[in-house]
């Protein structure tokens, strides 16, 4: 499934939360997760389930006076949608570019390079 956009950091620790749970995970779940991690109200906490049902990253169903919310994306798919976002944007979707960028100037040591080679080996079955 595509990734509807990318997450502000509060949506995203949100998703974090319900990522590890067992869907579906109520609102108070949630909020009873949330809340001390972040010191946020349960009121933040359930406009920002609410934002994220909007923009499709959550299916929410009432139940009596509950709310539950089930992931419609994984953490798998966001997480390669965003690194993907993020390698166009600043990287021009180069290789060369984010490894040179990650050691800055300074050269990977060699079990750095060899897994890299084994990747890129790895890849090249795929075509």
């Amino acid at each position: 499934m595509p990734v509807p956009s990318l997450l502000p950091d509060a949506e995203y620790e949100i998703m974090l939360i319900i990522w590890e749970q067992t869907a579906p995970v109520t609102s108070m779940q949630v909020a009873a997760l949330a809340m001390p991690l972040k010191n946020w109200k349960s009121q933040t906490v359930l406009t920002l389930l609410g934002r994220l049902a909007k923009r499709g990253f959550l299916a929410s169903e009432k139940r009596g006076k509950e709310l539950y919310h089930t992931p419609l994306i994984s953490k798998e798919e966001y997480i390669e949608a965003e690194t993907g976002s993020f390698m166009k944007r600043f990287h021009g979707n180069s290789l060369k570019g984010l490894v040179s960028a990650l050691y800055s100037g300074e050269s990977p040591d060699d079990k750095t390079i060899s897994e890299l080679e084994e990747w890129l080996n790895s890849r090249e079955g795929e075509k």
